[in-house]
């Protein structure tokens, strides 16, 4: 492989990365919810969601995917009813009554592994993910040399991405929760963050196969 396809590669899959998806909302909410915290618990939870749809495409799942109505609706229509009801416990999420004990709220407190769980499905069931992947790499495959080392090597590479981008968007989320002091406004950013997912589920709902 060339340095020139990898730079081509990094540089692709950055600029995909900084837009916002479900995933990266997730952990904007979560970071907004429970502080810097939660963090590692959201990073790992992309991470190994990322790797899992990278892997099942690598395997072919991708391309069955992108040929199966059936199984595509059927992915598609979980991963839209889970982020519908992680936006629901967002909007109902409990806030401090007190200002000065936002950073230790009781209420029902997540568990970082639930919130791992919940990062990582997200991520991994989201099928679109795992056909734009069968459709993304090939674009940047050198067919004059051997095929899986080039695959593991954009795999490891978009891993290390992602799991950058999304550590960035938590660190700034948490730094901008510590910024807010009022119980009102966490409720409306509580309120703001699940209705977005809410949104997203939604949205999810109309993917078409061909729009990966």
């Amino acid at each position: 492989m060339s340095l020139e396809h990898w730079l081509a590669f990094v540089a692709a899959s950055s600029v995909l990365l900084a837009i916002p998806g479900p995933t990266i909302l997730l952990v904007i909410s979560y970071a907004l919810s429970h502080g810097r915290k939660v963090a590692t618990a959201t990073v790992a939870g992309v991470a190994l969601g990322d790797f899992t749809a990278m892997t099942a495409s690598m395997l072919g799942l991708g391309a069955l995917l992108a040929t199966s109505a059936a199984l595509f609706t059927v992915l598609k229509w979980v991963g839209a009813a889970y982020l519908v009801y992680l936006g629901i416990k967002l909007w109902r999420a409990p806030v401090s009554e007190r200002a000065a004990d936002i950073e230790d709220a009781e209420g029902t407190p997540e568990k970082p592994f639930r919130i791992f769980l919940h990062t990582y499905a997200v991520t991994a069931l989201n099928p679109k993910s795992i056909v734009f992947f069968v459709a993304f790499l090939p674009q940047f495959l050198d067919l004059s040399k051997p095929l899986f080392l080039q695959m593991v090597v954009f795999e490891a590479t978009f891993l290390v991405l992602a799991t950058l981008n999304a550590t960035l968007y938590g660190l700034l989320a948490a730094m901008a929760r510590n910024t807010i002091r009022k119980p009102r406004v966490q409720r409306i950013v509580n309120r703001t963050g699940g209705s977005l997912m809410i949104g997203a589920g939604i949205l999810s709902v109309g993917l078409k196969r061909t729009a990966a």
